[in-house]
């Protein structure tokens, strides 16, 4: 009986033991595999903006209907369009009766257009990035390409710049092609929607982000007044409730940007984006469960969860990991049989709070096109030449890939 009651004794002080290290590395972490907030979403997916590493994925790559986040990449084909002077900020575009019946169709997001009336790209932009209104991304998306089908071309031609290729496109606005009245796409199912995946959608946010910065400047404007005409004015109100000062603005976070959407099959959608001590953070939630306002609550605690239990920690060479990662035995090498490993570049990675680098486990991995047939690092390799990855486990989020580089030029033995 004292042998069972010792040995109880000492589970017991191992699960302590195990509760405690888990405390030290953030406190919201059960377990490695599980995330440090999961989302109540049917995909999501959060990125740090400057390293690509990923903070969180839940069915990331499966894409799904996405409503109006779809106008983050049509924004992004009416900057760079105005950046080749095709269209330009002050320019006039005539509403049409098609266009303004869409624009006045109860069923969608608008600020009214009135037929016959002018108003200028800036007005649209700021209308479907604010209000997302709907009669306006058509508009803007006409007077750009002519038609839907040409401006989807557009459209799927920045996201490969973007690195999607699995994104399906079947109009400007993100509602169902049956929406799209005259301008609906032929021989498509009319219930078609476009889709995309919560991780197209990060990469897409962070090249529209670096390339057109202006971006951020239109999505985090408050308040902008619409001139519907002479006579007329609309007070627009942006629909981002985590910008700042709003009610789920998260502390210590500056969210500036991007989008929401609805429909009834995507759900309701959000991209957002905003930066703690000037790193920037994108989170995308697809489908996401409650209200409207259960969305942004969601994406706010997201976001402290983060800054409270994380910190970003630079790598800024191979001495900061253990040793046996900073050199490599090289085969099939005609003089030298070992390299230094260094990283491709300096790098950050966010970490529990109060955890090192070896808690991340920290693990070498070959490059397919340089292991050899018994899995070792094979000559010849070029001073400077990638050679494979770092690969770290922070707790409560997914593996990070730092890439790594031969220290060494080394021959290949002739035989």
């Amino acid at each position: 009986m004292k042998k069972v009651k010792a040995l109880l004794a000492k589970c017991l002080l191992v699960i302590i033991s195990l509760n405690l290290s888990l405390i030290g590395l953030g406190g919201l972490v059960k377990a490695d595999n599980r995330p440090f907030y999961p989302m109540k979403a049917r995909s999501a997916y959060a990125m740090d903006a400057q390293t690509g590493q990923v903070l969180y994925e839940k069915n990331a790559k499966k894409t799904y209907p996405i409503a109006s986040v779809t106008k983050i990449l049509t924004l992004a084909v009416i900057e760079q369009d105005i950046r080749d002077h095709k269209l330009s900020w002050n320019q006039k575009i005539k509403i049409s009766p098609d266009v303004a019946q869409m624009a006045n169709d109860p069923r969608c997001s608008n600020v009214q257009l009135n037929a016959g009336e002018s108003y200028t790209v800036k007005q649209l932009v700021d209308s479907m990035m604010l209000v997302s209104a709907d009669g306006s991304t058509e508009a803007l998306a006409l007077a750009d390409a002519g038609s839907t089908a040409a401006f989807n071309k557009k459209m799927q031609r920045l996201a490969h710049q973007a690195g999607v290729h699995d994104a399906k496109i079947y109009n400007m606005v993100g509602l169902p092609n049956s929406y799209m009245g005259v301008h609906a796409l032929k021989n498509v199912d009319k219930d078609a929607e476009n889709l995309f995946s919560a991780r197209d959608l990060g990469m897409i946010s962070k090249y529209v982000i670096n390339k057109y910065p202006e971006t951020l400047k239109i999505t985090s404007t408050k308040f902008a007044n619409f001139d519907v005409s002479k006579d007329q004015k609309e007070h627009m109100v942006n629909i981002n409730a985590l910008l700042p000062q709003n009610g789920a603005a998260p502390k210590d976070w500056n969210i500036d940007g991007l989008k929401t959407g609805n429909t009834d099959e995507a759900g309701k959608c959000i991209v957002s984006t905003g930066t703690y001590n000037g790193r920037r953070v994108i989170v995308v939630a697809l489908h996401t469960k409650g209200d409207w306002n259960d969305q942004s609550k969601m994406q706010k605690e997201f976001y402290e969860a983060l800054s409270n239990n994380y910190q970003l920690v630079p790598l800024n060479s191979m001495k900061a990991l253990p040793k046996n990662l900073r050199t490599r035995h090289v085969v099939h090498a005609k003089k030298q049989h070992s390299t230094g490993i260094k990283l491709a570049a300096p790098t950050a990675a966010w970490l529990p709070k109060n955890a090192n680098w070896q808690q991340a486990r920290p693990s070498f991995h070959l490059d397919h096109d340089h292991r050899s047939m018994t899995g070792q690092l094979a000559a010849p390799l070029k001073k400077g030449e990638r050679v494979g990855w770092i690969s770290i486990h922070p707790a409560g989020m997914p593996t990070m890939k730092i890439p790594v580089q031969s220290t060494k030029t080394i021959q290949k033995a002739l035989f």
